[in-house]
C-alpha cells in the first residue's frame, strides 16, 4: 500500500509540473508559485479536518512547517525555470539531486536500510530519470533553477517524513501556512503580478490543490513505508511530464527518454518488489 500512494504522489506531481509550467509560461511563474499555495493550503486544511488525528504535538507541526518552507522553496525556483521553457531540464535535475540528498540523509542520519532490491531500484533511478531529461543538457540557468529547486524537495520530504502518524494530515496543512507567509513578503512587493484574470487564477488555485494532493498521498506513503523509497517512488514524476507532452503536444521522445522511461518502469518494480 504505502508504494502504491507514493506512486500515487508521483502522478499528481507529475500533473502539477506539466500544467504548472504550460501556465507560468502564460503568466507570470510567481502568481502560480503564490496562489499555488494558497489552493494547497485550502485543500490541506479541508483534509486535515476529514482525516483522524488522535495525537497531534507541536513537534509535528514544526516538521510540517519546515516541509512547507521546503516546498516553497522548491516551487518558486521550480515555476521559474518551467517559465523560461525548459520543462525538460528542470523538473529532471531536480528529481535526481532531491532523491539523492534524501536518499543518503535517510540512510546516513535516519537510519533507514533498504534492501538490496530497494538499492537496486534506488541506483536505477538517478540515471533513469537523468536520461529523461535528455542528459540535462540545458541552459545554464536552467540547471541552476533544477539544482535550487532539489534542495526545496530534499527538505520537503525530509521533513514531513518525520511527523509521527497520529498527527493525521496536520503536518501538511502546517507546511502550506509556512509556504503561504514564505512566499507572501514577495507577493505583497509586487501585488500587480497576482492580478490574473479569473480563469487563469482558478488554474493557478488547482494546480496547488493538486500539489497539495500529492504531498498528502507522500506523507501517507511515508507512514507505511521507509522513508528513502517513499522519496525516491514519489520523485518518478518527471516521467509523467514527458509522457503528457507526447500524448497531448505531440513532441517527440528521443532515444535517449526511452531508455529513461523504460529505467524507470523498472526502478517502480524494483522499489515496489523491494
Amino acid at each position: 500500500m504505502g508504494a502504491l500512494l507514493a506512486l500515487a504522489s508521483a502522478v499528481c506531481y507529475g500533473v502539477v509540473d506539466f500544467t504548472g509550467g504550460l501556465l507560468s509560461r502564460r503568466v507570470h511563474f510567481a502568481a502560480v508559485t503564490f496562489l499555488g499555495q494558497v489552493g494547497g493550503l485550502a485543500l490541506a486544511c479541508v483534509a486535515a479536518l476529514l482525516v483522524t488525528a488522535p495525537g497531534v504535538r507541536p513537534p509535528d507541526l514544526l516538521w510540517g512547517a519546515l516541509s512547507g518552507v521546503g516546498s516553497g522553496v522548491a516551487m518558486h525556483f521550480l515555476n521559474r525555470g518551467l517559465s523560461r521553457g525548459a520543462m525538460s531540464v528542470v523538473v529532471p535535475v531536480s528529481a535526481v539531486t532531491g532523491v539523492a540528498l534524501s536518499v543518503l540523509c535517510g540512510v546516513l542520519v535516519l537510519g533507514d536500510r533498504p534492501g538490496v532490491v530497494a538499492w537496486a531500484g534506488i541506483a536505477v533511478t538517478v540515471p533513469a530519470l537523468w536520461l529523461v531529461s535528455g542528459g540535462g543538457t540545458g541552459p545554464g540557468h536552467a540547471v541552476t533553477d533544477g539544482l535550487l529547486a532539489s534542495a526545496g524537495v530534499a527538505v520537503q520530504y525530509l521533513a514531513l517524513g518525520q511527523a509521527g502518524p497520529d498527527s493525521g494530515l496536520w503536518p501538511v496543512a502546517a507546511g502550506r501556512v509556512a509556504a503561504v507567509l514564505l512566499l507572501l513578503p514577495a507577493a505583497v512587493r509586487h501585488t500587480g503580478r497576482l492580478r490574473l484574470p479569473p480563469r487563469r487564477a482558478a488554474e493557478a488555485l488547482l494546480i496547488g490543490a493538486g500539489a497539495a494532493l500529492g504531498l498528502v498521498l507522500y506523507l501517507l506513503a511515508a507512514q507505511r513505508q521507509l522513508l528513502s523509497v517513499a522519496v525516491v517512488l514519489a520523485s518518478l514524476y518527471p516521467a509523467l511530464p514527458v509522457i503528457l507532452g507526447v500524448a497531448l503536444l505531440h513532441e517527440r521522445v528521443g532515444r535517449r527518454q526511452a531508455v529513461g522511461l523504460i529505467g524507470a518502469a523498472a526502478a517502480t518494480v524494483l522499489l515496489t518488489l523491494g
